[in-house]
């Protein structure tokens, strides 16, 4: 198959292409006329055989929660690779994205308040059913939500990054950066209406300090100052139809055939359900085959682990021969009763050896908890133009991830946000932040430092500390 033609198992590829996170996405349609998605993956990011795994995980994670009815997803019709490229390839559209509408108008009237209210939402919502399947997006931004036809949001690429890098799931990166997505459509498509835009602010900053369940009902809640429309994503459509590069579904006549072109490698899904055995190559018209375990083109491993070893049993029992089974049949009684005894053995010593690994697995496994903050400053009076150390200490329970805390000076309204990434087995984790201060005259400078992820729910853990500056 040469993807240089303008075609890929079975999809012509069409209009616009644009860079991503994970490589370059194609819009594409396949030979009934139905509109998708076609991702083609930077090389370097797929090189490892162990990040190639690691994205087959992560896709037949995604297939799974839309199977089991999560909407919200754009879906995934396959995994594949041709001439050593691997490709995802979605059944949906994966553009226009909240980014392109953020970069260009589409026509008068173009997204409000309601539609911000919209996105925010859609998104809320299916981030919360995957925290809750013990999955997170990973890499939440605006050119990673996809607005569909209807004007609904779906959510792209959803762990393909964090498994590619091998990054740990970790959900409150997830909720800082809906956190940021609030705030950033608080500033462009809720910026004519001061309510909505004070509105989006506090959801945001209610995600930070309280979760993301909780910014979701601040949301609702606040819904009276919110154009009447906004449940109904009428806005969204109707910005979405008047999009220079929008094509419906069905519009502009029956799509040409694909390019016929030789091919010039296999091409070869990389999805599999357990249990099937069968391999094939996809032909070049093929573009949803069912999941089954397949030969891997030219630099791309035959099979994963598991899939090996699962292999290796199965021929193991297709290749015994019948007279040892038979002989195996016919062994005294003294050895089977000695065979059973050492087998139990075996399977007791296993139990204990899987319950301490079992033990292991959730103690590290333990989610970080910050359980107390401790803020100082100098004593002494400060002197002329000087730059005041303030230091601090967060207390945790010893397990390892992402903390997210922000400072709030005295004399600024912006609060300063940092995150840092706590290794496990330590107890406390240092923190600073340097105070400049200039010109004449005495001034008392306060400094908060406030827990923002991971807090306890309705608790607020922060630190106060003070110092005094004088300049004659």
């Amino acid at each position: 198959m040469n993807t240089d033609r303008g075609g890929v198992a079975g999809f012509r590829l069409t209009g616009p292409t644009w860079a991503g996170d994970l490589g370059i996405w194609s819009s594409a349609v396949a030979a009934d006329g139905r509109r998708g998605g076609a991702l083609r993956f930077d090389p370097r990011l797929v090189a490892d055989p162990s990040a190639r795994e690691r994205l087959i995980a992560a896709v037949v994670a995604d297939r799974r929660l839309t199977q089991s009815g999560l909407t919200g997803l754009v879906p995934i019709a396959d995994l594949i690779t041709a001439q050593d490229e691997v490709w995802l390839i979605t059944s949906e559209p994966a553009a226009p994205t909240v980014r392109d509408l953020l970069s260009g108008a589409a026509g008068s009237p173009g997204p409000d308040a309601g539609s911000a209210a919209t996105v925010l939402m859609e998104t809320a919502r299916v981030l919360l059913a995957v925290h809750s399947s013990g999955l997170i997006h990973g890499e939440l931004h605006p050119g990673t939500v996809v607005i569909a036809p209807d004007g609904s949001a779906l959510l792209a690429e959803r762990g393909l990054l964090d498994a590619l890098l091998g990054r740990p799931p970790a959900p409150e990166r997830d909720v800082a950066a809906w956190a940021s997505l609030a705030r950033g459509l608080a500033a462009t498509w809720a910026s004519a209406d001061r309510e909505a835009a004070g509105l989006l602010e506090r959801v945001a900053a209610t995600a930070s300090i309280r979760g993301l369940a909780a910014a979701r009902d601040a949301l609702l809640a606040g819904r009276d100052v919110l154009p009447s429309g906004f449940t109904t994503r009428d806005r969204l459509a109707e910005t979405l139809h008047r999009w220079p590069t929008y094509e419906a579904p069905g519009r502009g006549g029956p799509p040409p055939p694909v390019p016929a072109a030789p091919d010039e490698g296999e091409i070869v899904t990389l999805l599999h359900v357990p249990g099937t055995g069968e391999q094939r190559t996809l032909g070049a018209d093929e573009h949803r085959p069912e999941d089954v375990v397949l030969r891997f083109g030219p630099g791309v491993p035959a099979e994963t682990t598991a899939a090996q070893i699962w292999r290796a049993g199965r021929d193991q029992q297709q290749t015994e021969p019948p007279s040892d089974r038979l002989r195996a049949t016919s062994v005294p009684h003294a050895r089977r009763r000695r065979g059973r005894t050492i087998l139990s053995s075996a399977i007791l010593a296993l139990m204990v050896v899987g319950a301490l690994a079992l033990w292991l697995f959730r103690g590290s496994s333990t989610p970080l908890e910050v359980t107390k903050v401790d803020v100082s400053a100098p004593r002494k009076t400060q002197g002329c133009d000087t730059t005041v150390k303030i230091t601090g200490v967060l207390h945790t329970n010893g397990a390892g991830g992402e903390v997210s805390y922000q400072w709030k000076r005295s004399d600024r309204k912006e609060p300063i946000v940092q995150t840092d990434q706590i290794s496990s087995g330590a107890t406390s984790h240092k923190v600073s932040l340097d105070w400049t201060v200039k010109g004449e005259g005495s001034f008392k400078g306060t400094i908060t430092l406030s827990l923002l992820s991971p807090a306890p729910e309705g608790k607020k853990v922060q630190d106060r500390a003070t110092f005094t500056y004088k300049c004659s």
